[in-house]
């Protein structure tokens, strides 16, 4: 699995250099490796399925516990599917709709393909820290992917839109998983669902999970980042913004759920912030005139929807999500892709301005219409399996709640609504308007945007493969009533609500004219991107101010920052859990003494010292002292390295001195500031020595690393120091780094020196001259030697 990732990752570097040459060839090999994982997941779905599971692990610092897992199960086969199959369909498509040889298509091919191997590491990951580092790359691809080239201001600001919104969430999201792994002993997927946590900080630990979660998968009130991404050109959104990206949230719900099954804090905020996302994007998709827009809000609502099944964590709501999540990324990656060819061909996307492509192009409004059909719950489309099983969830399921199928019922007549404006708006004819003028769609274009559609009727025909991918996802969960997805259950309630749906919806698009203006004339006293725009135009304010009074140019200033902070955080920690060594000693040796004295002496004086030289030298004469402290304490090869690095470091600062006042000069404003300045510096002292009292008293046994270098210091390194091995090969380019910046220091410092000195010899060696007044006006002329010059 790890190995399907790094090819991804790999040819992804490597497609830049043959975009060059061919965009065509750069987008068919990208098209290869997502091809190849889903040929290989599939030929494990058998096993899968079945109950087995494919792991593989690579330990990554196994010394602090840190490794790469992935785990192919059934939820992880079924996103694979999506990824990597609609991954492939996307990139041939792109071919046909981007220039051949473009900007746009030389960086799309290796990010969208980037993007497909971080989205896979994503899906197949069994650790929370894995999960995490895939999550983070998926934001830094998307972030390129919607940005572009940067040209427009439009396509910067979306991009940083969701590199904010999504970035910071993550962030929380760490924060949780940190949370979790400590608070149950594991970091592992697998072990927490076998043995799901319990106890106070579970809860929180769930809480900023949902908070990544919601983020990245827009959910009410971090929504607005994903309508604003759609400036990304329409085969990025198709699988950014309905494959993959805004699934991830969706995804590490359903791949958690089981972890907290009966937790409030876990299942009550999803429900409720599902219902109402379902309902926000619905609503604005009613109103949009952009097909892309339109499309956007309704992945919105979708994307609620999703939040609502699988975090209501039963049997039947997870058979229900995993029906629709797979349901939703085949419709809607269809209808984007349509969008996608009547933007090209027809040059607009507004709904006020395409008339009559029905006709003009029958085979696109065929596919459409599959994909609508899905998205509005027909029979016998995947979408309409999906939906009548989220109905029966909250019917049957653990909690029952008919006010969640109310509001369910209100957002899928939401759903075919705005599935019908998209229909009705993309193809039929309208007799306000003239004949749309497009140009043919190419077989390149029409073949892949036809796949997923076709995916849907035969998954909805076929039922029965999607009824065992979902109840192998939704086996975590103990079923109340029996459940399996199927076409046609009886008259049963669910159906009639499916109904119900689908006939409100007809009745809302047909009043959607009297809606829009009723929608008008409402109040908007909560707009999220208005709500986004002020919360950063005052954090850049504050932002301003901090750095206005921190960064004032003064280097006592920043220390003072740096010491004061030093106090606050890991001072106060310290004095909390403040615990004194039974065995503390004033010294070892008694050479110590005097060493410590002289280090002490000197360091007071430094102080005291009114010329530069002098401070310079008693600087030098503490890393003496301390040099002398380590051959006391046995190490004189710490020691020899302290000597030299205080002997060069003196020997340029002596050299730069040269240059400056031979005395120092304070104003009277520092004057001010110097019993301040003593109180932090001298405050941080204490804490500096008394944090290495306790630290080095509270280590009862050497460290295992310590342990490792002694171990294999003579045999690995033939060195009976194990100080040496360390320096010399343990830490080789650690030294040779060490080394490189102090011959860079020197060669800067030696090449001012020979600079200022060949400055003063051009100076003394130019010759005088003297302006003398002429008939032509006033002319400089040098002065000669033993010569006399006369005005």
């Amino acid at each position: 699995m790890l190995a399907f990732v790094v090819v991804h990752l790999l040819v992804a570097l490597a497609l830049p250099f043959l975009a060059r040459r061919s965009t065509r060839a750069a987008f068919f090999t990208a098209a290869v490796p997502p091809a190849a994982a889903l040929l290989w997941v599939l030929a494990h779905a058998g096993p899968v399925l079945s109950g087995q599971t494919v792991s593989e692990t690579v330990e990554w610092a196994p010394l602090i516990g840190l490794e790469l897992a992935f785990r192919l199960d059934a939820l992880a086969l079924l996103m694979t599917i999506l990824v990597s199959g609609l991954g492939a369909v996307v990139l041939v498509y792109s071919d046909a709709y981007f220039s051949r040889g473009g900007g746009d298509a030389r960086r799309s091919a290796p990010l969208l393909l980037a993007f497909a191997g971080a989205m896979l590491g994503l899906v197949l990951a069994d650790d929370l820290i894995t999960v995490y580092v895939f999550w983070e790359l998926t934001t830094v691809c998307s972030f390129l992917l919607v940005g572009q080239a940067g040209v427009s201001r439009e396509s910067r600001r979306s991009a940083l839109q969701a590199l904010m919104i999504t970035s910071m969430g993550g962030l929380v999201m760490l924060l949780g998983f940190v949370v979790l792994g400590e608070s149950a002993g594991t970091y592992r997927i697998s072990e927490l669902i076998e043995h799901p946590p319990t106890g106070g900080t579970t809860g929180l630990a769930a809480v900023l999970i949902l908070v990544g979660a919601f983020t990245k998968s827009a959910q009410v009130p971090f929504h607005n980042w994903l309508p604003a991404a759609m400036v990304a050109p329409t085969p990025i959104s198709a699988y950014l913004h309905a494959a993959s990206m805004v699934k991830a949230g969706v995804f590490l719900v359903a791949r958690l759920a089981p972890v907290f099954p009966n937790l409030p804090e876990w299942w009550l905020p999803t429900i409720v912030f599902g219902l109402v996302t379902m309902l926000v994007g619905g609503w604005r998709a009613l109103h949009e005139h952009d097909l892309k827009k339109l499309l956007a809000y309704g992945t919105v609502s979708q994307l609620g929807f999703l939040m609502v099944l699988f975090g209501a964590g039963t049997h039947t709501g997870a058979m229900a999500g995993a029906a629709m999540l797979l349901a939703h990324g085949m419709f809607k990656a269809t209808l984007f892709l349509v969008v996608g060819i009547v933007d090209h061909q027809a040059g607009t996307r507004d709904i006020r301005e395409l008339s009559g492509l029905g006709r003009s192009m029958p085979w696109l409004a065929g596919v459409a219409v599959l994909g609508v059909a899905s998205m509005a719950g027909l029979p016998p489309m995947l979408g309409f399996i999906g939906k009548e099983a989220a109905f029966s969830a909250f019917l049957t399921g653990a909690r029952p709640d008919l006010l969640v199928d109310a509001v369910l019922v209100l957002g899928s007549m939401l759903t075919v609504a705005y599935s019908l404006r998209m229909l009705w708006g993309a193809f039929a004819d309208k007799p306000e308007l003239p004949q749309t003028t497009v140009k043919p769609a190419t077989a390149g274009a029409l073949v892949p945007t036809a796949l997923p559609a076709l995916a849907g009727v035969v998954l909805g025909v076929g039922y029965p493969v999607a009824d065992v991918l979902a109840s192998s996802y939704a086996e975590f969960f103990t079923p109340v009533v029996p459940y399996h997805l199927a076409l046609w259950h009886g008259f049963t309630l669910p159906l009639l609500l499916s109904a119900v749906a689908v006939a409100g919806g007809v009745a809302l698009h047909l009043g959607r004219v009297r809606l829009t203006a009723a929608r008008d004339r409402l109040p908007r006293p909560l707009d999220a991107q208005r709500g986004y725009e002020l919360i950063m135009a005052q954090l850049e304010r504050v932002a301003v101010g901090v750095t206005g009074r921190l960064q004032v140019g003064s280097l006592p200033t920043y220390l003072g920052i740096i010491l004061l902070t030093l106090l606050v955080v890991p001072g106060s920690a310290l004095l909390l859990r403040l615990t004194v060594p039974d065995d503390l000693r004033g010294y070892d040796n008694l050479l110590q003494v005097p060493l410590a004295i002289v280090v002490v002496v000197a360091a007071a004086a430094v102080l005291r010292a009114r010329r530069r030289l002098t401070a310079v030298l008693l600087v030098g004469l503490v890393g003496y002292g301390i040099g002398g402290l380590f051959i006391v304490d046995g190490a004189p090869d710490l020691a020899l390295a302290q000597f030299l690095v205080e002997t060069l470091t003196l020997v340029a600062f002596v050299f730069v001195l040269r240059r400056l006042p031979a005395r120092f000069t304070q104003s009277g404003t520092a004057k001010v500031w110097q019993a301040p300045k003593a109180v932090i510096a001298g405050a941080a002292g204490i804490l500096v020595a008394v944090a290495a009292v306790i630290f080095s008293g509270a280590r009862q046994n050497p460290p295992e690393s310590s342990a490792a270098f002694i171990a294999n210091a003579e045999q690995g390194a033939g060195a009976t120091n194990v100080v040496n091995a360390i320096i010399v090969d343990f830490r080789a380019f650690d030294t040779v780094g060490e080394i490189s910046v102090l011959a860079i220091a020197a060669t800067g410092m030696a090449s001012l020196i020979l600079a200022s000195r060949h400055e003063r010899r051009k100076r003394s060696t130019r010759v005088p001259s003297i302006t003398v007044k002429t008939t032509t006006g006033l002319v400089e002329q040098p002065v000669k030697q033993h010569e006399e010059v006369r005005e």
